[in-house]
Formats: structure tokens, sequence, C-alpha cells
């Protein structure tokens, strides 16, 4: 087999691994968290729970949760093909499809009845699981296709509208079953946007100030402008010796640090290279396109 069609293999094969794995731990965390501290996750999962939960508090029906969950991501799924990226999204419907079955097939587990700790680490859980799919360029499907599609081809901040979503939703969950559980389930979904924060590639964002030679600065602002991004030169003085010197201003994603890091420092051993995280970035950023 070709080296070429051996990668590809091995990419094709991590990445349904990864999903399935992060599908099941969110169906386990489903099914032993959220349900035990009768909580209302963000997105359409937290509507599906929404659902199930009023059916069976007010009619004595218990729905499944597969069903619910698939039809919310039909619509967001069809826009997410046309819009973001075909594989991006079929992978994604595998990580939807599975973590919908998986919730329905796994037994309750009942792992401790504070709530407090349920929201803390179950929403830890959860925010692991989806950084694992975002790590192989999958996600979690609902309202993510909706962001995404929004932020790479509109440039809208859908974010602030989804986070409004989940504002009304959690209200009246609040209204129909206790204030209490809406101000649990608004901790659960804290934790877990800190940890995909934390943990999502292409969510973070690094500035490299880079010190070099005037003839090593072309050799390094090549291997920056390999990632698609570019960078500001500022001619300079060294004061430690005198001698002349260029300082190269560029912001990169957090995930290509580490490569272009060594990449420079191969173009010129002698380059000081100083990262710092950035919190915001305003303007035009290249964002790596969904496959």
């Amino acid at each position: 087999m070709p080296e070429k069609e051996k990668a590809q293999l091995k990419e094709f094969l991590v990445r349904v691994l990864t999903i399935t794995l992060s599908s099941l731990i969110v169906a386990v965390n489903f099914k032993s968290f959220v349900s035990a501290g009768d909580l209302f996750p963000g997105g359409f999962t937290g509507l599906t729970r929404l659902i199930q939960r009023c059916a069976l508090e007010f009619a004595g029906v218990e729905l499944p949760f597969a069903p619910i969950n698939l039809a919310f991501n039909a619509v967001p799924a069809l826009i997410s093909y046309k819009l973001v990226g075909k594989r991006f999204t079929l992978y994604s419907c595998l990580s939807i499809v599975l973590t919908s079955v998986f919730t329905d097939l796994v037994p309750p587990l009942n792992i401790t009845e504070d709530v407090l700790l349920i929201c803390i680490f179950g929403g830890m859980i959860n925010g692991f699981a989806i950084s694992l799919c975002l790590g192989v360029r999958a996600t979690s499907g609902g309202t993510d296709f909706i962001a995404i599609a929004l932020s790479e081809r509109k440039n809208v901040d859908a974010w602030s509208y989804i986070f409004c979503g989940n504002v009304v939703m959690l209200l009246v969950a609040g209204y129909l079953f206790g204030w209490d559980r809406a101000l649990y389930s608004m901790l659960f979904q804290y934790a877990h946007t800190q940890v995909v924060r934390m943990l999502d590639p292409d969510g973070r964002r690094a500035t490299l100030l880079i010190v070099t030679g005037r003839e090593s600065a072309g050799g390094v602002c090549a291997q920056i402008q390999d990632t698609h991004h570019t960078a500001t030169l500022i001619e300079g003085v060294g004061l430690y010796n005198g001698d002349p010197c260029v300082m190269i201003y560029s912001v990169v994603a957090d995930s290509e640090v580490r490569t272009l890091a060594r990449k420079i420092r191969h173009s010129d051993p002698k380059a000081f290279v100083n990262v710092l995280r950035t919190e915001r970035v305003v303007g035009n950023f290249y964002r790596r396109p969904k496959d």
C-alpha cells in the first residue's frame, strides 16, 4: 500500500476511534451526571433533555433520546454540509449518531448524589469529551454547526446568540422544574465551557515576537507564511552588541507554535522567540478550513 494511502487510512481510523470514544464518554456522562443531577446541558442536547423531562413530568411518557436529538440536528447538519465542509460534517454526524445511540443504550449510573460535584465534574468530563472531537476536526453537532458556519462564512460571532438561546432554555427549565436546577445547569455549562476553551486546539491564539538577523529574516518569514499567516517586520538595533537586527511580529494558532518555533530555530539557530498568550484577535485571521 502506498504511503499516502497508509496515512489516509491511519487518519481515518484515528478520527473514527476518537469520535467513538468521545461519544461514549458523553453518553456515560449524560446517564451518570446529567440525569442524576436533573440538569439541562446547553445546545440541542439540553433541549432534547428538556423535552424528555416535560414528556415524563406532564404526560407520563418516557421518550427515547436518539430520535429527538437526531431530528434537531438534521437541518444544522445540512447547513454545515453546504457551507463548512463535507468530511467535517460527516464525521460530526457520526458523533451525533453514536452519542444518540449510546445514550439510549447505556444504563443509568449513580456515581454521586452531591449536585455540586455533579455540576463540576460532569461539566469537566463533558468538556473533555467535546475537546476530543474538536482535536480530530469534528464536532458534537447541534448549535456548533450553526456557530461554525456563521463564523467562517459570514464572519458573525454566533456564540453570543447561542448563549442567549441557552439562557432562554434554562429560564423555561427553571420555571417548570425549579430554579435550583437551572442554576446548577449554569455551573455545569460553565465548567464545560472552560475545559473546551482550554483544550480546543483551534480556539487559542499565540503572539510571536521573533528577533533575528537581517540576513535570516527572509527564511523566518517564509516559515511563518507556510502556515498561511503573515507577519510585520520591524527594523531594530540590539542593545547588547549594537548590531542591526529585525523583530518579526505575528499571531498564529496555538497548535502551530511548537512546530513553527522548531522551523524558525532551524532557519536561524540564534533567533530569539518570545511566545505570548493572545486573549483576543480583532481583524482578519487565517483559520484552516474544515475538510
